[in-house]
């Protein structure tokens, strides 16, 4: 189930785009909030953080953002009215 969860994560797919193998989306979606309710995630994050005994911040980051095919659109005015 946690390589479904990183799978989805790493590709920035919907939870529906699950490849069958992993199980119903619902039940990938379900287990990520309950784990991630917990603090399981954060866990796994300093887990990983104490292996390396190096004295500096890690970030994970996020910039790979899809964006919805008319977002480009959006607040552009029409006519002079806002849309």
């Amino acid at each position: 189930m946690l390589s479904g969860i990183i799978f989805i994560n790493r590709n920035g797919l919907r939870w529906r785009d699950a490849p069958k193998e992993y199980g119903p989306h619902k039940t990938l979606y379900n287990r990520w909030k309950r784990w991630s309710d917990k603090g399981v995630f954060a866990q796994i994050m300093m887990g990983l953080a104490a292996e390396h005994s190096e004295e500096k911040t890690v970030m994970i980051d996020a910039t790979y953002l899809k964006a919805h095919r008319t977002a480009t659109s959006m607040g552009v005015k029409k006519g002079g009215v806002d849309v």
